[in-house]
């Protein structure tokens, strides 16, 4: 029997154990139901694992396992996008005039024949219609150089080349196939093929190194954009994705907040990797002051141990070497205690990095809950979008579980609009208000176990999830890096993989620039020519997000 079934007859039955009289009865109900439900949820788990164990013992005979035939979205997504969009208001976005963002080039009058106006047609004015063109051609130019030679004084004297032209191709040629690349995802073989349909002699291998040497100049504009990123909002925001660099698996971390939004690849994405990245690439260093000996106990370390730290390096600084040193000490067989090496590591790495004073700090993290992220900075914000998605996940079949998680959802989303109006309006009142309204929503007791657990979690978290009434600019969703992680993907499914270590710093880099670019409004292409032309009439995009950065709420505390 399926649960489509079960649950037709339970609907059918028509169960409601608050109708009944009977204390006993009643709760005997209630707990059947449960049961139903719990037995529902093995069967569906157990059938999982039956069918994978099928399928890997038909593999080991040489035969298919059960083919992977897709579900359709309905029934299997668990994104609470749709219902964030239903409860909550979105204010009325005002559409630009599509002419206000064309850029004119040129204008011509289209004249009427004079020869069949009437004697009595009267001028009028004109009609404005504009047309969109593009016009691709090559621009190819001989430099004729010219050569003096001094026999006296045995020298050659050679006109030199204009300031921007470096090699056999110029800068209209290099940003355009930068940008083919990293702002419209369009792998080398394609630029190859365009470039050699208009025209332009290139080999793939020129391509490729266009693209990855003597980029300086961009990887020093990354470094700015995410040190001003950094500095422009009192958190920001993480997620990962995965990434593959010469077939070996990586991680892409996107850090981002409203300005910009920063890639870096690395090989694993455990919490000193991390923090690696937000200390921009500093030296890490370790420093065991009171802050990491608090954290050392949070990460439930033994007494003696956290002892025999205090003993040799309360309130030192060390380094890499003296700390792989002290590991060496404590813990003499390399292959024992590697979790607990970890944890010292971490506490004393976290430590270090929050008492800098040469680079920005971040005060709150908004992620995804991921323990990787966790800790790392003073204070954590959780995604309410990704809190909701365990609700989504549930699956009663009992008709009064389902009534009672549909309820309690619209409750929660109720709640969630309230929080958004409180950003548009932070005050203390409002604060306290919603701090007490969160209690009353996660104090509801259902007949849904599962249901009851899931409302506990979301209880344990409450100071995490509620961080925006302290800090109203905080978003309550991780949708702004999800997206950014999203960007990297469609460049995977483009080129699966990077093949050296320089492509990938290359390709962290641009699209660090395309995507803090769009963020800004600026275009990418002629951010990117200017750049290249070695012009540097515009901007840097770090300049742009010092300027734009918000002055509504700062570092404002509000609760």
């Amino acid at each position: 029997m399926n649960k489509s079934e079960i649950s037709q007859i339970l609907e059918s039955l028509k169960i409601q154990p608050e109708d009944i009289s009977d204390k006993n009865e009643s709760e005997a109900f209630r707990l059947l139901l449960q049961i139903i439900e719990i037995l529902n949820e093995e069967n569906q788990a157990l059938k999982a694992e039956l069918q994978k164990t099928r399928d890997e013992l038909n593999q080991l005979k040489g035969e298919q396992g059960k083919p992977k035939i897709p579900i359709p979205k309905k029934n299997k997504n668990v994104s609470s996008e749709n219902e964030r969009k239903t409860y909550i208001s979105r204010n009325e976005r005002k559409s630009k005039e599509k002419l206000s963002k064309i850029k004119i080039d040129f204008t011509e009058d289209c004249k009427v024949d004079r020869s069949i106006l009437p004697e009595d047609a009267v001028f009028k004015g004109h009609k404005t219609v504009v047309v969109q063109d593009i016009t691709i051609t090559t621009k190819n130019t001989a430099y004729k150089k010219e050569i003096f030679y001094s026999p006296s004084q045995n020298r050659t004297y050679t006109g030199k080349l204009p300031h921007e032209i470096e090699g056999e191709f110029g800068p209209g040629v290099k940003s355009l196939i930068i940008t083919l690349k990293h702002a419209s995802n369009v792998s080398e073989p394609k630029i190859h093929e365009f470039l050699k349909n208009i025209g332009i002699h290139i080999s793939p291998a020129t391509i490729s190194r266009i693209l990855t040497k003597k980029i300086d100049v961009f990887h020093q504009e990354k470094a700015d954009i995410f040190r001003a990123g950094l500095e422009s909002t009192v958190y920001q925001q993480i997620d990962d994705t995965g990434s593959k660099v010469n077939g070996q698996n990586r991680y892409v971390e996107i850090i981002c907040n409203p300005f910009y939004t920063a890639y870096f690849t690395i090989p694993t994405k455990d919490r000193l990797s991390i923090l690696d990245i937000l200390q921009g690439g500093n030296t890490r260093i370790y420093f065991f002051n009171e802050e990491a000996f608090a954290l050392l106990e949070s990460f439930r370390l033994s007494n003696k141990i956290i002892g025999k730290l205090r003993d040799n390096v309360l309130d030192k600084v060390l380094d890499e070497k003296q700390m792989r040193k002290l590991m060496a000490e404590i813990f003499p067989d390399p292959n024992k205690g590697k979790i607990k090496r970890t944890r010292i590591m971490e506490a004393g790495a976290i430590a270090a990095y929050h008492s800098r004073t040469d680079f920005p700090v971040v005060k709150a993290l908004l992620s995804d809950g991921a323990p990787q992220f966790k800790k790392l900075t003073e204070e954590q914000a959780l995604c309410w979008i990704h809190d909701a998605r365990n609700y989504k996940k549930l699956g009663p079949v009992v008709p009064m579980h389902k009534k009672e998680l549909e309820d309690f959802q619209v409750h929660y989303w109720n709640y969630y609009r309230m929080l958004l109006q409180f950003r548009e309006n932070p005050t203390q009142e409002n604060t306290e208000k919603l701090s007490a309204e969160f209690d009353v929503l996660v104090s509801t007791k259902t007949n849904y176990q599962a249901l009851n657990e899931r409302i506990e979690k979301t209880k344990e978290n409450k100071v995490e999830l509620l961080l925006t009434l302290k800090y109203p600019e905080i978003p309550l969703h991780n949708n702004a890096a999800e997206l950014g992680a999203r960007a990297q993907v469609r460049k995977r499914d483009v080129s699966l993989h990077t093949m050296t270590e320089e492509g990938t710093k290359a390709s962290d880099t641009f699209l660090t620039i395309v995507q803090t670019a769009k963020k800004l409004g600026v275009s990418v292409f002629d951010y990117i020519d200017d750049r290249v032309s070695k012009r540097f009439k515009m901007p840097s995009l770090a300049k742009l997000i010092e300027t734009n950065k918000s002055s509504g709420f700062g570092c404002q505390e509000y609760g």
